[in-house]
């Protein structure tokens, strides 16, 4: 296989990097996915997968959006560093689902030997340990398995000690953060200084969504109480994973008006 030049192994890292999926592999691993990569364009409408039919690629966006569709419904939408394709690689099943550009789009592509040589192990594991999670939290529970998988693939496993600050008050808010294991508090202060109030968040409790909603600085600072372990989804991420969120948290927010980070 012909070496990626450089110009086109620096466009696959960018790529990559808004790929969850691609974090935990070793460096001989992501060796091998730069030589598999393979790119692909399509246009406004085109069609890029079409349900029924063999599966021979999985594609990651590098630019761009496309639209999945199941039985000819409309079920996601996918955007930069979003993934698709598979389904049918992992399963040996036809396709389960047709994917149609939404826009002119920039893919990268791997063919199923690779994919399953590379990927499929390290995908189907992390699967395995959100997909139930993610079925605990109440924001997620209208959501369907398409929706619920693409949340899975771009979660990014984070843990910090007791004492920690994981969010601090005035910081500019980068990520969205999910509790797996452990307690925060979520402190608020007043201009002065002065502590207002402190309220604790469990596994399944989430938080970081109110300053990447409206786009301003964190109004509260969250701790860790004891080790904690979370997921989180940077400001990428979490506008094009939990878009069909968005109205369920925005309707939280007020419920908890005072704690703003």
């Amino acid at each position: 296989m012909v070496p990626i030049e450089e110009e086109k192994r620096s466009s696959l890292s960018k790529s990559i990097a808004k790929s969850a999926l691609f974090q935990h592999l070793k460096e001989e691993e992501m060796a091998e996915v730069f030589e598999s990569l393979f790119p692909s364009e399509a246009v406004l409408e085109d069609t890029i997968i079409q349900q029924g039919d063999e599966g021979d690629n999985f594609y990651i966006i590098d630019e761009g959006a496309v639209d999945i569709y199941v039985n000819d419904k409309k079920v996601v939408n996918l955007g930069e560093g979003g993934s698709f394709g598979e389904l049918a690689l992992i399963y040996g099943t036809p396709r389960a689902a047709t994917v149609k550009a939404a826009s002119d789009v920039k893919l990268w592509g791997i063919d199923r030997d690779s994919y399953k040589r590379i990927l499929m192990e390290s995908t189907l594991r992390k699967r395995k340990i959100y997909e139930q999670f993610l079925g605990t939290i109440s924001i997620l529970e209208h959501l369907d398995k398409w929706e619920r998988l693409t949340i899975a693939d771009a979660l990014e496993a984070v843990s910090f000690e007791d004492g920690t600050e994981v969010v601090q008050k005035g910081e500019i808010g980068d990520d969205f953060f999910i509790i797996v294991d452990g307690t925060v508090a979520v402190t608020e202060y007043k201009e002065e200084g002065t502590q207002v109030d402190e309220i604790l968040l469990q596994p399944s409790d989430y938080f970081g969504e109110i300053s990447l909603i409206l786009d301003r600085p964190r109004a509260a600072t969250v701790t860790a109480q004891g080790d904690l372990r979370c997921v989180k989804l940077d400001r990428n991420r979490f506008e094009r994973v939990l878009a069909p969120c968005m109205d369920a948290m925005k309707e939280r927010m007020k419920k908890y008006e005072g704690f703003k980070a």
